[in-house]
């Protein structure tokens, strides 16, 4: 496979050129840095900033698969200059994909476009899997607008969407952030701890990418969750099992409130969000156990 990462760098990025390089896939990443990536990655990096210019085509030209993963960071405080920020990346920055694809021949074969479990908003304990609406806060229609952007369909190139949920990764993200009052013994469940918080392991999140980039089936939104979504309650007790720590002191919402202002929105409010589509196409998770799934990434 031939296949081109934007956001090479980043988190989720590192794990799947490092996934597609064990299997023998040509990678090429598009960053601001490439002589960085080069070094990070050890692979072919092009230079490309993602507001500005329209990704270049002898990164994307007969392609099996356009991977975009770039994008402003969503779990920071959201004054006006990040909101600003964090929907401009995502909507200026597929489309500058989008277009450059649109410009290129031959075309590639597929689009794959990192999403979030924000699009729903909002669900209680509503089971909710790919069929579901947007939601109606800010965050639903950043992730709306940021997917209408990917739709290549249209010129025939596949796209696929992948609404990602909380990956669990020690070194970042909201995992990492959660460790620190947990290891104190000061961890518990937030505000109710009744939301539901759709959760996932980075192998699988990295081998859903993997099966879309493989499999022609995968198209439209994917949910890339662990099937057993689980309360925010469940999830702290379940990183105290896995640390060794109590977890019996509530988090009031007010701080969190106060901690991340609007943001806080995305702990506070939650959504019972299961893979659907991965199920059916038949992708296996290697890590469905939530305590199994932190066991190994706290390891």
């Amino acid at each position: 496979m031939r296949v081109t990462v934007t956001g090479a760098t980043g988190r989720v990025g590192r794990q799947l050129v490092a996934a597609l390089k064990q299997r023998g896939d040509e990678v090429t990443a598009l960053s601001r840095d490439p002589g960085r990536a080069r070094e990070k990655l050890g692979v072919e990096a092009l230079q490309w900033n993602i507001k500005q210019d329209a990704a270049p085509k002898e990164a994307l030209a007969g392609r099996d698969a356009i991977v975009h993963l770039a994008g402003e960071d969503v779990g920071q405080r959201w004054k006006k200059e990040v909101k600003a920020e964090i929907l401009d990346s995502r909507e200026r920055g597929t489309r500058n994909v989008v277009h450059a694809i649109f410009d290129t021949q031959p075309r590639p074969k597929a689009l794959i476009c990192a999403s979030a479990s924000g699009y729903y908003g909002a669900h209680g304990d509503e089971i909710v899997d790919e069929s579901g609406a947007p939601g109606r806060d800010w965050l639903a229609d950043v992730t709306a607008r940021w997917e209408r952007q990917a739709d290549t369909a249209q010129i025939g190139v596949r796209t696929v969407v992948v609404r990602t949920g909380i990956v669990l990764d020690a070194g970042g993200g909201a995992l990492a952030k959660m460790l620190p009052p947990f290891k104190a013994g000061i961890g518990g469940p937030i505000g109710s701890g009744k939301q539901y918080l759709p959760w996932i392991h980075l192998d699988d999140l990295v081998g859903i990418y993997l099966a879309a980039i493989d499999n022609p089936a995968f198209a439209g939104p994917i949910n890339a969750s662990a099937p057993e979504p689980v309360t925010n309650k469940e999830f702290a007790k379940a990183v105290g099992r896995a640390i060794r720590r109590p977890a019996v002191v509530p988090v009031p919402p007010f701080s969190i409130k106060l901690l991340y202002g609007e943001m806080s929105q995305i702990v506070l409010n939650g959504v019972r969000m299961v893979p659907g589509r991965a199920a059916e196409l038949g992708y296996e998770f290697k890590h469905p156990d939530l305590d199994e799934a932190l066991r190994d990434t706290l390891r």
